[in-house]
């Protein structure tokens, strides 16, 4: 079953094409689309696959709020508010106790923004002034039914809160899109039917369906992490339902799939966005790619207080923009061309080979 209507070798070509653009024009030139904030790494909750170990670590040293507008005053100046997008994230942001006078700033001078959260924090008048302070776009993490989801993220009634949140954000009829994630894992793969007959009764835009991965405090639970036919059984649950009902579910931009799922569970080819379309300034001023990729010393690429962001993007992030993983099991797949490594954020660095690859599990 085909939903995006192309065949094999159709995929085929346009993914020589995309491999062509991005070893010929955009390592040479990268073009910063996606700019992400990393407000706290304060959270309320202490989920089990948290990339970044949220709640785990105390803050050092976090920008204050005349440093953000700092850094929102520069962006504006060196890239302009077109072409560029804010993402919004932590921890959980609105934790961060100036959230609306730093996002209220970045409106006024013309961002656009989105934001991800646990939702639990947003009660209707939150909602509000989200919208009043520009946010057009929101994901919401739900990762699973009302048990799995609070045991998932280790707070009782965690669910009922953020079902509540959900409901305030469509209720203020301000957004331009309103999102759904939910990480599958071992244990509420069996829920995802019904969680899809709650996620289209909802009245979301978009539920995207993504996988657990080996990173962060999900390294510690190695218990949860999906089998070969429970990959395959969710990728095609999102085939099949993908434009199902006018909720679209969908895959994120996590991995390079098999020809026979690329385009079928996502609106676009895999490309690993990191230091090419994405950077990322942490919540202690740190400049790095995607903010899920391990947290290195080698891999940050300068800090906001003594570094103009636009210096760092244009002559940092140099291994995003090679064949750097050009190495070890990828140096003659097949498909290395395509993929380049696949993502940097299940990059092993200390042996030099992906954590994970889907092509070769399926």
């Amino acid at each position: 079953m085909s939903n995006s209507g192309l065949s094999d070798s159709v995929k085929r070509k346009h993914l020589n094409q995309l491999a062509t653009y991005r070893d010929e024009e955009l390592r040479p030139h990268p073009a910063l689309h996606s700019l992400f904030f990393e407000l706290t790494i304060n959270c309320n909750e202490h989920c089990l696959h948290c990339g970044s170990k949220c709640g785990d670590i105390s803050e050092e040293a976090p920008l204050t709020t005349a440093e953000w507008k700092h850094i929102l005053d520069d962006v504006k100046k060196d890239f302009g508010t077109d072409a560029l997008r804010l993402c919004i994230t932590g921890g959980e942001p609105l934790l961060n106790k100036d959230f609306f006078d730093i996002m209220g700033y970045a409106h006024s001078l013309g961002f656009d923004w989105g934001m991800t959260s646990n939702g639990t924090l947003i009660t209707p008048e939150v909602a509000h002034k989200l919208a009043e302070t520009g946010m057009r776009t929101i994901s919401i993490s739900v990762d699973g039914l009302k048990d799995t989801h609070d045991w998932f993220r280790q707070v009782p009634g965690s669910y009922e809160r953020t079902m509540a949140g959900i409901r305030n954000l469509l209720n203020e009829k301000s957004f331009n899109h309103v999102q759904v994630t939910t990480v599958v894992h071992h244990r509420n793969i069996g829920e995802l039917d019904e969680m899809y007959e709650i996620m289209k009764a909802l009245g979301i835009r978009s539920w995207r369906v993504i996988n657990i991965e080996p990173i962060g405090r999900a390294k510690d639970n190695p218990e949860l992490m999906l089998t070969g036919d429970e990959y395959k059984y969710v990728l095609d649950f999102i085939k099949t339902h993908r434009f199902e009902s006018p909720m679209e579910v969908t895959y994120g931009c996590s991995h390079f799939l098999p020809i026979e799922y690329e385009r079928e569970v996502r609106k676009w080819y895999f490309l690993c966005n990191a230091g090419v379309y994405t950077a990322s300034i942490m919540y202690n001023g740190n400049i790095g790619a995607c903010l899920d990729i391990e947290r290195r010393p080698e891999l940050v690429e300068g800090n906001i207080r003594r570094d103009r962001f636009k210096d760092v993007w244009e002559k940092g992030f140099k291994i995003y923009r090679s064949d750097y993983r050009k190495c070890g099991p990828c140096k003659d797949c097949p498909d290395y061309k395509y993929c380049a490594g696949d993502s940097f954020h299940t990059w092993n660095f200390d042996k030099m080979e992906p954590n994970l690859c889907l092509r070769k599990l399926l």
